[in-house]
């Protein structure tokens, strides 16, 4: 998904979530035609500068030391992200990620109001609003709204807000948990700031964009692709 105006207001989230049709339709064997290819770079990266938090602190899995350090910036309503998440990432994970080899760190780069909310949703404790959820409730939430994404964010109704909310609720939100995490000013914020750096620091202007060891790559990346750039790293 390509860059547009990325900054979300309170208006514009509360009302983009009540109602909103996504265009959620994957090119056909666009990864699959170079799956076995090694990525190509789109340029450098400082990763010392990158890999320093900001506003929100970073969701990661892995090693801090590993080797191989990666940087995703992802929007919840991303096809392409979507397709990543629920057909390589785990395969990675237990790959490279679980075996201390990367460390790897997911940013927010909403392209409208839904993935904004989807991404503070993830960010809020369910039981608790005021807190953050840890790491391992982050992977878990964006994992589930990725392998449902069609259902929230294009319902046939029209009505992402309920469809997002009957999602969440699977991970323990309630109506009440639900309103108070999507009008935290604070946590909008935070999120439109983590966009901002990334598309001003890093030059992210689509996703989903990885960065790799100071190498910037962009779009989806089969589990075999992404295997060859890590071997190719070791």
């Amino acid at each position: 998904m390509q860059m547009n105006d990325m900054t979300t207001t309170r208006r514009a989230l509360l009302g983009g979530v009540a109602a909103m049709t996504l265009c959620l339709a994957l090119p056909l064997s666009a990864s699959q035609a170079f799956a076995q290819e090694l990525p190509e770079a789109q340029g450098d990266v400082d990763m010392a500068a990158a890999l320093k938090p900001g506003s929100l602190p970073d969701m990661t899995l892995g090693e801090e030391n590993a080797p191989i350090q990666v940087i995703e910036y992802m929007s919840m309503t991303c096809p392409h992200c979507a397709n990543f998440h629920n057909k390589t990432f785990e395969a990675i994970k237990t790959k490279y990620i679980d075996t201390g080899k990367v460390r790897f760190t997911v940013r927010e780069f909403p392209f409208d109001p839904v993935a904004t909310a989807a991404f503070m949703l993830a960010r809020c404790n369910p039981q608790d609003t005021q807190q953050m959820a840890a790491p391992q409730q982050y992977f878990a939430m964006i994992s589930m709204l990725f392998k449902q994404q069609r259902a929230w964010a294009a319902p046939a109704d029209g009505n992402v807000r309920n469809a997002l909310l009957q999602a969440v609720k699977l991970a323990g939100y309630s109506q009440q948990s639900f309103e108070a995490c999507l009008t935290n000013q604070k946590l909008l914020d935070d999120v439109n700031a983590v966009t901002k750096r990334g598309a001003d620091e890093f030059g992210v202007n689509s996703t989903p964009t990885f960065l790799i060891n100071g190498k910037k790559y962009t779009g989806d990346i089969s589990v075999e692709s992404m295997s060859k750039l890590f071997d190719s790293l070791a």
